[in-house]
């Protein structure tokens, strides 16, 4: 419960030191995701996400995202996931809509050492925008480590660090750091609640605090 208490209390720091910044260059979001993976093989799991985001501090529809794939785990503590990625998004300065299209493939290795979990996603896009096609390159760094069962039962915390690589401007555009709470509710449903700050100085708004959940369904 102490650490619930203490991630909300940053949470809510954020958000007002949020609210406080330009407009278009900074933001504070909510995105919710509901994720649900079906096992096809020992090896082999078909993987679905739907996405809603909300912006403007989190008083008008983003964006909302329908992912589709495959995650193969050809050995220990190896998954590569192929997916589709399509993007619906609005324009928070016009008010525009726009749809983007993404051929992906990530591939996440987890090393176990001790209490903690250490992480490391690559992951590819190939973007079909309306303003023409072009690629970017994510890598990801994770760690995290369960809670005491007094504290808070089946649960644990999490931080990652992301950077991307876009080819349109050809350099490092944009940075994400997370920091959250993962909490297994059932055998089938896991809940995880994070909140997550990103710098891009070509975006707008780039600039983003955001208040994170995902529903993860494992059938």
């Amino acid at each position: 419960m102490k650490a619930i208490l203490i991630f909300a209390l940053l949470i809510g720091t954020a958000v007002v030191a949020s609210a406080q910044a330009v407009p278009d260059r900074s933001n504070t979001q909510s995105w919710n995701d509901v994720q649900l993976t079906v096992p096809l093989s020992k090896k082999v799991d078909l993987v679905t996400k739907l996405t809603l985001r909300f912006g403007n501090n989190v008083t008008e529809f983003a964006e909302n995202r329908i992912l589709f794939g495959f995650a193969f785990k050809p050995v220990k503590n190896l998954t590569i996931t192929p997916f589709y990625w399509q993007v619906h998004s609005r324009n928070l300065r016009t008010g525009k809509y726009s749809d983007e299209h993404q051929l992906d493939v990530a591939a996440v290795y987890r090393l176990p050492v001790g209490k903690y979990g250490l992480t490391h996603r690559s992951t590819y896009e190939y973007r079909m925008l309306p303003s023409g096609n072009s690629w970017r390159y994510r890598a990801l760094a994770g760690v995290d480590r369960s809670l005491p069962k007094q504290w808070i039962k089946n649960s644990k915390v999490f931080a990652t660090a992301e950077v991307f690589y876009d080819s349109k401007p050809r350099e490092w555009t944009r940075t994400r750091f997370s920091v959250g709470i993962s909490r297994k509710l059932t055998k089938q449903l896991t809940l995880d609640l994070f909140y997550l700050r990103q710098n891009d100085g070509h975006s707008h708004p780039g600039d983003l605090n955001v208040i994170g959940t995902t529903w993860k369904v494992h059938l």
